[in-house]
């Protein structure tokens, strides 16, 4: 599926607890293999979805160190940033020396920087670690969208070789993906492998964008849903950058009610549910968030099974 170093399906995995809600190093190392014998390319540790503000600096670290201890020679992307720019840098750092081979940095959350300053604290923290950076632009929970113009910016940066885009509209997407389309994937320098055809490549970071994505010059997702429906997932993308069109819609349209339906509370409560119900168990989510109730359960039951993933 060309020669991107991640692939197109990266998965921004969930962090399994144990009852008591400790982390369950083994689960994740099981979880991690599962899914990259299932239509997953990349695994994703430690972000969003892996519950990343309820979990200490050095159980982060842990299970970065115990999934690449799994999966070998597969690329490891970890969620490394935060609202500070030296924090970031100095946990990136520390995750390097746990196994971490891409840093998934998020913009700073809560502080709202603007523009200007969203493109130093990118510029910073790429040129104190010098390892292939993936820009996290998700103005949904981190209070500042990256505009497209300073993603654009950001792009000249040889180590930031990507980003995630989650936003409300395609706009945006669009917009940056006509600002790189002049740009070359020789300006990544030694981080060449991980683009494509220009200086950065854009990911989706919702499942329910992933076709618009593709279709204004995207490379792939990381995604939720690929934890449960990752071999059709990866068939949608390939299908659809082979030419195959129809297919890739037909699976698109099939999917799309898992898309949103697994965003129907917030993210990670029905992807957890969900693994349950295919048998997987990765435990329960810790507070502020809670477990799916049984009518939320009942509903996504309905749900997998009509898309055919139960």
């Amino acid at each position: 599926m060309g020669g991107l170093a991640l692939g197109r399906v990266l998965t921004a995995m969930v962090t399994p607890f144990t009852d008591n809600l400790e982390v369950d190093y083994r689960g994740a190392a099981k979880l991690a293999r599962h899914l990259l014998d299932n239509g997953t390319d990349t695994v994703v540790a430690g972000a969003t979805t892996g519950e990343a503000p309820t979990l200490s600096s050095e159980e982060k670290l842990r299970l970065f160190e115990t999934i690449k201890n799994e999966i070998g020679d597969r690329p490891l992307v970890c969620g490394t940033g935060t609202n500070s720019t030296q924090a970031t840098i100095d946990f990136s750092l520390a995750a390097k020396k746990r196994g971490a081979d891409v840093l998934l940095v998020v913009a700073p959350y809560y502080n709202k920087p603007p523009q200007d300053a969203l493109y130093e604290h990118f510029r910073m923290v790429a040129e104190a670690t010098d390892m292939p950076i993936i820009a996290y632009n998700i103005p949904g929970r981190t209070g500042v969208e990256i505009k497209p113009k300073t993603l654009a910016q950001i792009a000249s940066i040889p180590n930031v070789i990507a980003v995630k885009e989650s936003l409300p509209s395609i706009e945006p997407i669009s917009e940056l993906s006509a600002y790189l389309h002049t740009t070359q994937a020789s300006e990544a320098g030694k981080f060449a492998s991980y683009v494509e055809n220009r200086a950065m490549e854009i990911y989706s970071g919702d499942d329910s964008s992933i076709m618009p994505t593709l279709a204004v010059g995207g490379v792939g997702v990381v995604s939720v849903a690929s934890h449960v429906a990752g071999p059709a997932m990866n068939d949608m993308v390939k299908a659809y950058l082979d030419g195959n069109v129809h297919k890739a819609a037909d699976l698109h349209l099939r999917l799309y009610p898992l898309f949103t339906g697994l965003f129907a509370v917030t993210n990670p409560i029905l992807i957890k549910a969900a693994l349950r119900l295919q048998g997987f168990n990765v435990g329960c989510l810790r507070r502020p968030l809670r477990a799916a109730s049984p009518e939320e359960i009942e509903a996504l039951r309905k749900i997998m099974l009509e898309t055919g993933v139960l």
